[in-house]
C-alpha cells in the first residue's frame, strides 16, 4: 500500500482476468479469492435532469 498523508491509498498489485459486471463491486476477501458484491445502486443508468 501507498501511505500519502493520513490515508492508505489503493494499489493494483495483479491482474487476475475477471469478466467484470455492471452492478457489482468487486474485492479480495479474507482467503485471498477475488469475490463481488452487487452494490446497492449499481448498474443503473443516472437520471437527467
Amino acid at each position: 500500500m501507498v501511505y500519502r498523508g493520513e490515508k492508505y491509498m489503493a494499489q493494483k498489485v495483479a491482474k487476475v482476468g475477471v469478466k467484470k459486471e455492471p452492478g457489482y463491486l468487486y474485492f479480495v476477501d479474507k482467503d485471498g479469492d477475488v469475490a463481488r458484491a452487487k452494490m446497492a445502486r449499481g448498474g443503473r443508468k443516472k437520471k437527467k435532469r
